[in-house]
């Protein structure tokens, strides 16, 4: 059996360094994503999933086996969300379905980031129309909604989770999660039910 995430964090309070690269090989691309997916900034997502884990290094004595490791990393995760943004007022981005590079370049930031499941099975049916509609109205969220909504929907965080990392009540969590839903919907009419992929 794989040691839980609890587990190695342990070994890695007592001095097991591959213990630590166990977790980043776990974590490290679900924290990128959710960065990419919050500011649309390839340098900005490196650049805050790497200070993400340099915090969990450095906190390693802080953290207390009675916690999820998981709820632990993304509370530092929203931290440094809620920090960017007051440091560079981040509203509005690039849309993740521009060329990253040279203009010829066909790569883009959507191809960079990965479908949860639910997602996955809409682009599916709709032949990938419908993850490159998300990425484009992500950004008109407002940006305590969208990381509920990235939490909730794509790394399959209960609601008590986020309102543990988010440090709020529970009905806000929720609330949080009805209207940035009700304006997903809204913006995403064209693939409500029913509605013909071709």
């Amino acid at each position: 059996m794989k040691p839980t995430d609890e587990e190695l964090m342990k070994r890695f309070q007592s001095g097991d360094a591959r213990a630590f690269r166990q977790l980043l090989g776990r974590h490290e691309r679900r924290v990128y994503n959710f960065f990419l997916r919050s500011f649309g900034k390839k340098e900005v997502a490196q650049d805050l999933t790497q200070d993400t884990f340099l915090r969990i290094v450095k906190g390693k004595a802080s953290y207390q086996r009675k916690a999820k490791f998981t709820t632990w990393m993304w509370r530092i995760a929203h931290n440094l969300r809620v920090d960017t943004y007051r440091r560079e007022k981040f509203r509005k981005h690039d849309s993740l379905d521009q060329p990253i590079g040279q203009a010829d370049e066909k790569r883009t930031k959507l191809d960079m980031v990965e479908d949860s499941k639910e997602i996955g099975a809409e682009r599916h049916a709709h032949g990938g129309r419908f993850v490159e509609a998300l990425a484009k109205v992500l950004p008109e969220l407002d940006e305590d909604q969208r990381e509920v909504f990235l939490l909730r929907q794509m790394e399959g965080l209960s609601f008590q989770e986020i309102a543990e990392i988010q440090d709020i009540n529970i009905n806000t969590v929720k609330s949080r999660m009805r209207y940035a839903l009700q304006k997903l919907r809204e913006m995403l009419q064209d693939f409500a039910p029913g509605t013909d992929p071709n």
